[in-house]
């Protein structure tokens, strides 16, 4: 299969190379920067080159963004240029090459304000019927580019699947969330409970949607590691978070001290993989136990 890969260069991108190659599959590489994943230096928002390099594919992944960690170095328009304008690119070399699907590295991120619930309200539980509310024009750009697959579905027909990735930046980046008091482990393992996944799983998560994408034709997935609550724990993870926490993992207190990590007090928001899991089959590895491992 031939397969094209957006943002080969970066974290997830070269990731998702490396994998699909050990899979024997013909894998190109497009990046605005220079890497053995990629094998196309160039980017998105170059129409020509886009249609040039799409010709004879059977699918792509397309992965490339300015990112939240892009916010202030570049300006609005550059991220319409390449959030927008380069999805839209790829979609419309997508359906002149008759591309049999197009899987869209989204982010969680989109939903913006609605992942904070108000005063005496209990945690979101965030499933894909949360209607975004972005907060920032990385969050609208997003948005923009998950509608422009609907709308090239609708249109030609052409399978999207849209994944809506949680936390799963590099350490280099990770680092830049440390809580004072909390290490950087200790804040990982807690996010594995509600809003984070392993690099490994979310390349695992992208394969499973091009088996699945011209059976499912469109659709959004959240991308997560598996929480162990449910949406009935919400009204106390927002007051009481370790009472929540013991209820399913009674025996974490004692591996927190081990470790000298204290839990959050509370949670504002749980993430749900449910409906990934169900429809592309995606059982992903990583998740609150493993990090207490």
């Amino acid at each position: 299969m031939r397969i094209i890969v957006t943002g080969s260069s970066g974290y997830l991108g070269s990731n998702l190379v490396k994998t699909l190659r050990t899979q024997h599959h013909d894998v190109v590489g497009i990046d605005v920067l220079e890497s053995n994943e990629t094998s196309v230096v160039g980017s998105i928002t170059d129409k020509y080159l886009m249609e040039k390099v799409l010709s004879g594919a059977d699918t792509i992944i397309h992965s490339a963004a300015l990112h939240k960690l892009h916010l202030h170095t570049h300006s609005t328009q550059q991220f319409i240029d390449v959030n927008i304008i380069g999805t839209q690119n790829l979609l419309e070399a997508a359906v002149k090459h008759k591309v049999k699907s197009f899987i869209y590295t989204s982010s969680t991120s989109t939903f913006g304000h609605a992942l904070y619930p108000g005063n005496q309200k209990p945690a979101v539980w965030v499933n894909e019927n949360l209607r975004p509310i972005p907060k920032n024009i990385y969050g609208v750009t997003k948005i923009a580019a998950e509608n422009l697959c609907q709308l090239a579905h609708q249109e030609s027909g052409l399978s999207c699947i849209i994944l809506k990735t949680s936390r799963f930046f590099a350490e280099e980046n990770d680092m830049k969330n440390i809580i004072p008091g909390y290490s950087w482990e200790n804040i990982k393992a807690i996010e594995y409970l509600y809003r984070r996944a392993h690099i490994s799983d979310i390349v695992t998560a992208h394969i499973l949607a091009i088996r699945c994408a011209s059976e499912i034709g469109f659709d959004k997935f959240i991308i997560t590691a598996t929480t162990p609550f449910t949406e009935s724990d919400c009204a106390d993870l927002i007051l009481d978070a370790p009472a929540v926490l013991e209820k399913y993992y009674p025996s974490y207190k004692q591996y927190f001290d081990k470790m000298g990590w204290r839990m959050f007090t509370n949670l504002t928001r749980v993430y749900d993989n449910k409906k990934a899991r169900e429809h592309l089959g995606w059982c992903p590895k990583y998740n609150f136990s493993e990090a207490c491992r």
